[in-house]
């Protein structure tokens, strides 16, 4: 590019700005929205048949879709400048929110994970640190000399490790294990070694026993030994895990027809609308409808990840990766688990699960990522 071609365009910075189309002007990525919108709409006729035909629930979820698109508008106009400035002040208030959380939390199911604002609303603190924590790690590795030392590694873990202990600690071992992936994958894009990743894995695995006897609770270690063997208490444990698998397996190739789900329209299948709604994805549709799905989300994901080697700044790269790959992380835990193929843990199927929360913090990422992309500064060269 010329001097003089840049000079021209500084005297007439608003002719370009003109001839910019709407979703350009919006800061939005056309085929990232086209994405997420497709996997929406899917999502709602699913739901609709998921929920016993209910009008109600379908109204409910677009309501949050909609919701959830406003916040995606808005954080998307964002300079990603802004986002690095506020990461530490963002992880910061997210970390006390949690601390807060352990002494002034309502309890539910449970499990203690709400803050109540009085006269405001309810709100989940460890959903903010899904985004947080990629939002610090990027903002700490991007200072850095990279691939990072080992050093910069060990403030990373623990900038990782501090809340997400404190996400388990209430207990949601589902969120902790996604806001640790947001991080880690930061740090694995960051270059860290297939060596050292090696090393982690392997010190990871031998840590399986303490982790079974000291940190695991009852019911988590129920959990495990379901997965094993399901078939040892079919009617209790085993129960969801079974019914899901049966649906599954009902649906073949093309699937029994929408609104032909048997085992979510005669409550065999719980939670059919939220955490297992892919059960009767694959029992209405077959095959053939869980393949689409997941080539929609594997298409959110190369779009993700070329928005994130497009970037012009190292912490632009690591956040963007960081969001893609945790919202990967979300598709393959759920499948696998409602699959039978890793322990049930309480994580939804991204933007199909009936559910707002998720929803919110799913599309205020993709908000970062569309401000990444469309916010790219003209470099002279």
């Amino acid at each position: 590019m010329s001097k003089e071609f840049v000079r021209q365009m500084a005297l007439d910075p608003d002719h370009f700005e003109r001839r910019r189309g709407v979703m350009a002007r919006m800061h939005l990525d056309p085929w990232l929205l086209l994405l997420l919108l497709g996997v929406m709409g899917f999502g709602l006729v699913v739901l609709f048949s998921a929920s016993e035909n209910s009008a109600a629930a379908v109204e409910a979820q677009v309501i949050r879709m909609g919701v959830a698109f406003v916040i995606m508008l808005f954080f998307a106009q964002l300079d990603p400048l802004l986002y690095r400035r506020w990461s530490p002040l963002v992880y910061l208030a997210g970390t006390l929110a949690l601390v807060a959380v352990m002494f002034f939390g309502e309890e539910s199911g449970g499990a203690q994970r709400w803050l109540d604002i009085p006269g405001v609303t309810r709100v989940q603190p460890s959903e903010l640190m899904k985004v947080a924590v990629p939002l610090m790690v990027a903002w700490y590795l991007s200072r850095q000399h990279l691939p990072p030392g080992a050093m910069a590694i060990l403030v990373t873990a623990v900038l990782v490790v501090a809340p997400s202990i404190l996400i388990a600690n209430q207990p949601d071992l589902g969120t902790a294990l996604l806001v640790a992936a947001s991080g880690l994958f930061v740090l694995f894009l960051a270059g860290l070694s297939w060596k050292l990743i090696t090393t982690m894995v392997i010190l990871a695995a031998l840590s399986a026993p303490a982790m079974w006897l000291y940190v695991m609770r009852d019911y988590q270690k129920e959990r495990v030994l379901t997965l094993l063997n399901p078939g040892s208490d079919p009617l209790g444990a085993g129960w969801n895990i079974t019914q899901s698998k049966t649906a599954i397996g009902s649906g073949g190739l093309y699937g029994k027809g929408w609104e032909e789900s048997t085992q979510a329209s005669l409550d065999f299948l719980p939670e059919s609308h939220t955490d297992f709604i892919v059960a009767v994805l694959a029992e209405e549709f077959g095959f053939v409808g869980v393949t689409i799905l997941l080539v929609l989300y594997a298409l959110i994901v190369i779009r993700g990840l070329f928005i994130a080697s497009a970037a012009q700044s190292s912490f632009s790269r690591l956040l963007a990766g960081g969001i893609t790959l945790t919202f990967f992380i979300y598709v393959l835990v759920n499948v696998s688990m409602v699959s039978g193929l890793v322990p049930v843990v309480g994580v939804p199927l991204p933007l199909v699960s009936f559910g707002g929360t998720s929803m919110v913090t799913l599309m205020l990422g993709f908000g970062i990522l569309m401000a990444i992309h469309t916010h790219r500064r003209m470099l002279e060269t």
